[in-house]
């Protein structure tokens, strides 16, 4: 397959030099695409700033901002089998981005109180639910229709919501997970596909992990 993976997360300025984020770190975006590679697959990275070494052997585009990953995503998805979206790519965004550092200020000297700063946020782009209203539509390779995986990261009824999302975003698969994941080098993860019941993986490294979705995914493509 022609798998297009996303890792990371997404980094929205606020000024110049300051930017709301998120705690994702990167690896299992990153073991995705070793896993993909090992199985001998072709891959395209698109991933948000990390401290993580580029795996070998894989196409790399470099992003920061959720409106970058987009128009990458974009840009590779006609050319992909499979689309996994493993970055953590933000809700929102700064509505208007300050092209200087926004200097602290003084609102009242005589009480000498300070000003506190109110962002106002704009929704992103949702990426994932683009590409599940566009995954049949034309495109390189002529291999049935293409696979379109999802990650939830939910602190309460996790299946429940997780379930949704597959429908709601026309996903072939979700992988749910607990905020308890992001940073670690293991996790806990549950699995659907469009084709099964739900499957869980405990406290396992996140590279084995990946070969468990590089495998499904690969199983959901030939069976289409």
């Amino acid at each position: 397959m022609r798998i297009l993976i996303t890792a990371g997360g997404t980094r929205e300025y606020i000024d110049s030099v300051r930017y709301i984020s998120n705690a994702s770190s990167g690896r299992m975006g990153y073991a995705l695409a070793n896993a993909a590679i090992k199985a001998g697959h072709k891959v395209t990275l698109i991933t948000a700033p990390t401290s993580l070494r580029i795996p070998g052997g894989v196409q790399v585009v470099e992003v920061e901002t959720a409106a970058q990953m987009f128009e990458a995503v974009k840009k590779n998805f006609d050319k992909c089998d499979c689309l996994i979206m493993a970055a953590a790519v933000a809700d929102y965004t700064p509505y208007r981005k300050s092209k200087v550092k926004i200097k602290k200020h003084v609102l009242s000297k005589t009480e000498g109180s300070k000003s506190g700063l109110t962002l106002k946020l704009k929704p992103t782009v949702d990426i994932l639910k683009w590409a599940g209203r566009h995954k049949n539509e034309s495109r390189a390779t002529s291999h049935g229709r293409r696979i379109i995986v999802g990650f939830a990261l939910e602190d309460k009824d996790l299946r429940k919501n997780a379930e949704k999302k597959l429908k709601d975003k026309n996903l072939d698969m979700i992988v749910a997970n607990t905020p308890a994941s992001v940073g670690s080098d293991k996790s806990t993860v549950h699995i659907k596909t469009t084709q099964s019941t739900w499957g869980k993986i405990e406290n396992t490294e996140k590279a084995a992990i990946a070969e468990r979705i590089i495998y499904q995914a690969q199983k959901l493509w030939n069976q289409t």
